[in-house]
């Protein structure tokens, strides 16, 4: 089934690697001030753009991302996205996978910055057909309505003016009747533009997760295991995962404050532990999750 993820990169996930827990679409790349130019071609100073500039933003993302089938599996599949990310009156909103972030503390004007807001969203896992016929005779599972917050702290102008090394802790709990329990993810961001016109940006991080998460997604009942011949499993909680990413951003009308992109996006995932173990993994699908992503923005 297609569905339509929202997800986007800020000082934060990949920067921030998407969420491979949930089906989502590629990401869309913040709106970096660009750098200042080289000196035999640099305009003058009073020309620079302002690296502490606030005014108001908005960039929409479109395109297509390969996604695995659900979490732990080794089948993929195409899917359309749509991302949003922007400033408005000083506070920054952004999407990352099913996932809205807004951030609320303004960028200070030294080199320190801290971020804290709210987060809201919807996690998909295994609440459709799956590909694997074996899997697909689990029951499916409930969606997530996860609400929460972030907090962080993030150095503006490590190896120039225009660069972010940003440290975020993400805390969300579902509040639905799906695995009623709470993720707790820390992540480490760099995100530099290398011109006016090219933006990267590197991620890594991790996910914490609760025994109840950990039986929801990836146990297996004694009912389910006649039902799918897979061995009973009760998992506990703790460390699920690692993931770095990497993203590039290309402006095609010449600059990446305003008018049209292209950005490319790929990450990996790596399931540990009881995770890793589980048969639904172990059997059936893989501990080693990709996404690669290419798509459209454009920043006015």
């Amino acid at each position: 089934m297609l569905r339509t993820a929202f997800l986007a990169l800020a000082a934060g996930t990949l920067l921030t690697a998407p969420a491979l827990a949930q089906p989502a679409g590629p990401p869309i790349p913040p709106v970096p001030t660009p750098p200042t130019p080289t000196p035999d071609a640099a305009p003058a100073v009073s020309d620079r753009p302002d690296p502490n500039d606030q005014s108001d933003t908005f960039t929409i993302g479109v395109g297509g991302a390969v996604i695995a089938d659900f979490e732990g599996s080794d089948d993929y599949k195409l899917i359309p996205a749509a991302a949003i990310r922007g400033r408005f009156h000083r506070i920054s909103f952004t999407t990352r996978a099913t996932f809205l972030y807004v951030d609320f503390i303004p960028r200070s004007a030294g080199h320190l910055s801290f971020n804290a807001g709210p987060i809201a969203g919807v996690r998909f896992n295994r609440t459709g057909h799956v590909k694997d016929p074996i899997v697909n005779l689990l029951p499916r599972r409930n969606k997530a309505f996860e609400v929460g917050g972030f907090a962080g702290v993030t150095y503006n102008g490590l190896t120039n003016p225009y660069d972010a090394l940003s440290l975020r802790v993400d805390v969300v709990h579902d509040i639905g009747n799906a695995h009623r329990s709470t993720i707790v993810s820390p992540a480490l961001d760099f995100s530099t533009p290398l011109s006016h016109t090219t933006y990267v940006g590197l991620s890594t991080g991790l996910d914490f997760v609760t025994s109840r998460y950990a039986r929801y997604y990836f146990g297996i009942e004694p009912g389910d295991s006649g039902l799918s011949g897979l061995p009973v499993y009760s998992p506990g909680g703790g460390l699920k995962d690692w993931k770095v990413g990497l993203l590039v951003n290309q402006s095609i009308t010449g600059n990446l404050l305003h008018g049209l992109s292209l950005f490319g996006t790929g990450s990996y995932s790596r399931l540990l532990g009881d995770f890793k173990r589980s048969p639904i993994v172990a059997q059936r699908g893989s501990a080693s999750q990709w996404l690669g992503a290419i798509g459209l923005a454009y920043t006015f």
